[in-house]
């Protein structure tokens, strides 16, 4: 598989505090990995540098061999990096439709709805595809606080989608969701890694070890393995790390 992602001596301070030290790393295409790793490990921060929410403090990233350092986090989007967040990040009060049609108009230079009324039905039709891709189609017309937790998940998910993104990240997409609700999620994650680069950081050990082809673990700020599932299943180190620590081990 080529390479589509690569972080390169990565790390972070904050002040005097070592949050991620010297983590080289690469992301191949078509691939649903995960980022794993104890409370403290570094995982948000690794992540928010992979999506361009945060600046590494020494390193490189490069997208398709084009090096990301320096660029506004909007600007990832353009390169086709999207991502979701951890905490639900919605417009209640808007319809599932408008909350996705105006991420698609966010990416515009320049719109104005008057005057241009193909560009809205193109924008309406990115909108529903997103929608179809999770399910949520025949929510179109529902305000969004009205969606359960999940269905929530997946029109942020919708969201990130808009932009037709080549990379996908997710942070614990599966977060406050129940068993119905997890299962439901995972298939909806199966789906999306049919198409897209799938990266997603997530706490439910037994989840990951089923869903990703690959996954890295974190420990301390540092990279501590990375390999398929089941060389992460049987690392000693990662089963001293996460002994008692984690749900559904194995």
């Amino acid at each position: 598989m080529s390479e589509l992602l690569r972080a390169e001596g990565i790390g972070k301070r904050f002040g005097g505090f070592v949050a991620l030290e010297d983590i080289t790393v690469s992301f191949a295409a078509g691939q649903l990995t995960s980022i794993i790793g104890p409370n403290g490990a570094g995982k948000s921060t690794f992540f928010n540098i992979l999506s361009g929410a945060l600046t590494p403090s020494s390193g490189k990233l490069h997208f398709r061999g084009r090096e990301l350092n320096g660029l506004p986090q909007h600007r990832f989007a353009h390169q086709g990096i999207s991502r979701s967040y951890q905490i639900t990040n919605i417009f209640p009060d808007l319809t599932v439709h408008e909350n996705v049609r105006v991420a698609a108009q966010a990416l515009t230079v320049s719109y104005d709805i008057w005057r241009n009324r193909t560009r809205l039905a193109q924008l309406k039709a990115r909108a529903d595809t997103a929608l179809e891709a999770v399910g949520l189609l025949d929510k179109r017309g529902e305000l969004a606080k009205f969606l359960s937790h999940g269905q929530q998940r997946a029109l942020e998910i919708a969201i990130a989608l808009v932009s037709e993104p080549e990379l996908l990240l997710l942070d614990e997409p599966t977060a406050g969701m129940g068993p119905e609700e997890t299962k439901d999620m995972v298939a909806l994650l199966e789906r999306l890694a049919e198409k897209r680069t799938v990266l997603l950081v997530e706490h439910k050990m037994k989840m990951v070890l089923g869903l990703s082809k690959r996954v890295v673990v974190l420990h301390h700020g540092g990279l501590l393995a990375d390999g398929a599932p089941d060389e992460i299943r049987s690392n000693p180190e990662v089963r001293r790390v996460y002994l008692g620590q984690s749900e559904g081990y194995g």
